[in-house]
């Protein structure tokens, strides 16, 4: 049984129910959660897998909370003190087990898999802009997860995050902090509580935009900070490169940054085509350190003083 008229409105569907064996679509409106619209405008029950690609996308979304708190603790412990590794962990470790809680809570609970709808076009992502009036005056909300779960899984995700961050770091801290005086060997844990909001007023905003951006985002980001970190320790031959294991730490941390970038461009959908992409993948250092020396500011200065 089909109730006329069609639903108005990119989003609004008729909700599904099952009376003596028989489909009964009711009235139009929002689809329930886990839900979207098929082309005949009724609300189906999303029962596919993220593809690769979200699968990269949630990745990246993983990725950005651990990057900036290795950035951070990094930032605020440098030479001062020798726990900087154990934060380091710590918070590789917080990361990895909220990403798992996540997964273990998402529908289907207690696997690491989920189900899925599939994203289409940008405009999945803001379902709200979409909500139709039909006589101008009365307006239908039909704004719902469209993209379910990729959008609420990395709130909850961050969520977990914040929580065993809360639990775990602030003792790891007081017993191994030693080397940094009381004011300081918090500030990466403060610097968390600022930067938890950030990214998430970042994807509740710019979700749709940071999906179809982020391995851009990606390379184009690891390739500043890996020039500003080079130039910045005064990295300009091969020799230099391999004084500090640090140094060859964050080369090779970029580097993996790079190939996730190339990997969710290509999408490896064909393998024996985009594999031999990531070679392309320690070409922005080599040229760096090939070319270091023709602009170093003295010689150029030094150059120019004498006329060549």
């Amino acid at each position: 049984v089909d109730i006329q008229p069609d639903c108005l409105g990119l989003y609004c569907g008729r909700i599904v129910e099952i009376i003596n064996g028989t489909e009964v679509h009711g009235d139009c409106g929002v689809c329930p959660r886990g839900q979207r619209t098929d082309a005949r405008k009724i609300c189906r029950e999303c029962t596919g897998s993220p593809e690769r690609y979200d699968w990269l996308y949630l990745g990246f979304m993983a990725l950005l909370p651990l990057i900036l708190h290795w950035f951070f603790i990094e930032w605020y412990s440098g030479k001062k003190s020798s726990s900087a590794l154990f934060q380091h962990i710590t918070a590789l470790i917080e990361c990895s087990v909220a990403s798992i809680v996540t997964l273990l809570v998402s529908d289907p609970m207690g696997s690491l898999q989920i189900r899925s709808c599939k994203v289409v076009m940008l405009s999945d992502w803001y379902t709200m802009l979409y909500n139709p009036s039909p006589d101008y005056v009365t307006t239908i909300h039909c704004t719902h997860e469209a993209v379910y779960p990729l959008y609420t899984i990395v709130f909850i995700y961050y969520a977990f995050c914040l929580v065993l961050m809360m639990m775990l770091r602030p003792l790891l801290v007081k017993k191994i902090a030693c080397g940094l005086g009381k004011s300081d060997r918090f500030k990466s844990i403060y610097a968390a509580l600022y930067f938890f909001p950030v990214l998430t007023l970042l994807q509740a905003v710019g979700g749709g935009l940071l999906y179809y951006a982020f391995p851009y985002i990606i390379i184009v980001a690891s390739l500043v900070t890996l020039v500003v970190y080079l130039s910045a320790s005064e990295v300009e031959t091969f020799k230099d490169l391999l004084v500090r294991k640090k140094r060859l730490i964050v080369l090779f941390s970029h580097w993996l940054l790079h190939a996730y970038g190339i990997i969710s461009i290509s999408k490896l959908n064909n393998i024996y085509q985009d594999l031999p992409l990531l070679a392309l993948v320690p070409a922005p250092a080599l040229f760096y350190l090939l070319t270091a020396k023709y602009t170093e500011p003295s010689r150029i200065l030094s150059e120019g003083a004498n006329g060549r």
